[in-house]
């Protein structure tokens, strides 16, 4: 279906839109003014319809971000992952971690432990890869959740630090001394970190995901045989 073209003062059959149109809206406005300022009254605006309109295709605005998340996993997921349980375990996790990278507010959204149930079919399928990779390697059940929930942590928990220090960084943040890291401590209290010194903000801005994950998947796994 697509969006009438009437005029506001035409009578007649509402404006109509169709769900490509909802979600296609829904993303410009997260992109030129963040998550949090997406609502069914500015996005009816955006599209140039009645908020009544877009209850035909969402509930509400919890279930317009869930549509949109799924979407976004429909389009860079795939199912195609190793099969040796410990590969397969970290191919799911990167999957996840680089998917929401692009996306870094959805990380935000997901930041609750009964996200679960709203998720879609393609990103179910990296969860189940993980509970799976994980029973597979001979834990239980209630340990394979456990390491799921454990990654998921991890995961969503760098996203979210990178995307907060670069929006800091562009300004949109409060400002921070990043040319003074360490140097008003107590060096002989703090040694180490002395010694460090204003090394610390491009240590941390390297890349140690990959690594990260992959040596904490072999602790996990480890504490379950």
């Amino acid at each position: 279906m697509t969006r009438s073209t009437s005029s506001p003062g035409r009578t007649g059959r509402p404006p109509r839109t169709s769900r490509t149109e909802i979600l296609g809206a829904a993303r410009r406005i997260i992109d030129r003014d963040g998550w949090e300022k997406l609502t069914i009254r500015r996005l009816a605006s955006e599209l140039g319809v009645g908020p009544a309109t877009l209850y035909h295709h969402v509930r509400d605005r919890e279930d317009l971000l869930v549509q949109l998340l799924n979407e976004h996993a429909s389009q860079t997921f795939s199912g195609d992952l190793p099969d040796p349980p410990r590969e397969r375990i970290i191919a799911a996790a990167t999957a996840m971690h680089d998917s929401l990278a692009a996306w870094p507010w959805a990380a935000e959204v997901l930041t609750t432990d009964g996200f679960l149930r709203r998720l879609g079919q393609p990103a179910l399928e990296m969860v189940e890869a993980v509970v799976s990779g994980a029973i597979d390697h001979g834990c239980t059940s209630e340990r394979a959740v456990h390491i799921f929930r454990s990654l998921w942590y991890y995961t969503v928990g760098e996203i979210l630090v990178r995307a907060h220090t670069e929006s800091r960084r562009h300004g949109e943040g409060p400002a921070g001394p990043h040319d003074t890291f360490f140097t008003s401590i107590d060096t002989s209290r703090l040694p180490r970190l002395a010694s460090v010194g204003d090394q610390w903000p491009a240590l941390a801005a390297q890349d140690t995901y990959p690594q990260g994950l992959r040596a904490f998947v072999d602790g996990l796994l480890a504490q379950s045989t």
